[in-house]
């Protein structure tokens, strides 16, 4: 029988289209060739559609087993040499999520690709992948059928290091998380709560990170869903302020365009 994620494919612009966009916004994504490492991720998608963890969070019991790169083997070299690698989770793991994220967290010109992993006792983490495997995680929430929604990958203080933010629980606890990738492991930074940005059964995932008047903000619902929040990092943590009635996901892109 082939298995199928319904979410890709009847809803393309709240998958790879929307988060594209969205992830454009918040981290300029540097690819380069001649870059310090010595294969490049050119691309990333999932594969290996599995019902071996049947949450459905995401509008269907469908979720992946292998995460598929395409590399590029000589970075340096003048002509593109791919090559495609496979990783396969063990039985007890999913990647519980729409399709993987690409961005240069440690600025040496190569992209790292984010993805929420889950395990069937734990739930999720927010792990990072680079082309030899899983470099880093956040720990897993604690326990089955609990999950995270990313919202994206920027230097949100300006400190020259790149934090990654996600909802945990965005259906229960309703917290924003920060953490700073740096020399590839992720510290916690700062967590606020009252925040969402997903309800069960969607399938896409709203808000982001913005950069209006240069600064970068973090944009989500209120926990209640009633109001579009602006949530920016500084030295004395997470601040939130109210930035309009939410009146529907459109409410969230209006805000992600600084409008």
């Amino acid at each position: 029988m082939l298995l199928v994620a319904r979410r890709l494919l009847l809803r393309p612009w709240h998958g790879s289209i929307r988060r594209a966009r969205q992830l454009s916004r918040a981290l300029p994504v540097l690819l380069a060739l001649g870059g310090a490492a010595s294969a490049d991720i050119l691309s990333a998608h999932y594969n290996a559609p599995t019902t071996r963890y049947a949450h459905g969070v995401l509008g269907d019991a469908v979720e992946y087993g292998a995460l598929v790169l395409t590399i590029d083997t000589c970075p340096a070299c003048a002509l593109l040499r791919k090559k495609t690698v496979t990783i396969t989770l063990p039985e007890t793991r999913v990647f519980e999520d729409l399709e993987p994220r690409l961005a240069d967290l440690d600025g040496d010109g190569s992209a790292e690709v984010i993805v929420v992993e889950s395990d069937a006792r734990l739930g999720a983490s927010l792990a990072i992948y680079g082309a030899t495997g899983k470099i880093t995680a956040t720990p897993f929430i604690g326990r089955t059928n609990r999950w995270l929604a990313p919202l994206g990958a920027h230097d949100l203080d300006g400190d020259g290091k790149i934090e990654l933010a996600y909802i945990d629980r965005p259906h229960l606890a309703r917290t924003l998380r920060v953490w700073r990738y740096d020399n590839g492991a992720l510290t916690h930074v700062a967590d606020r709560s009252g925040l969402t940005n997903h309800r069960i059964g969607e399938d896409f995932i709203s808000g982001g990170i913005r950069t209006c008047a240069g600064r970068p903000e973090i944009v989500t619902a209120s926990g209640d869903w009633s109001r579009v929040m602006v949530t920016t990092l500084d030295g004395s943590g997470l601040t939130s302020r109210d930035a309009g009635p939410f009146k529907g996901p459109k409410s969230l892109t209006r805000a992600l365009n600084c409008q």
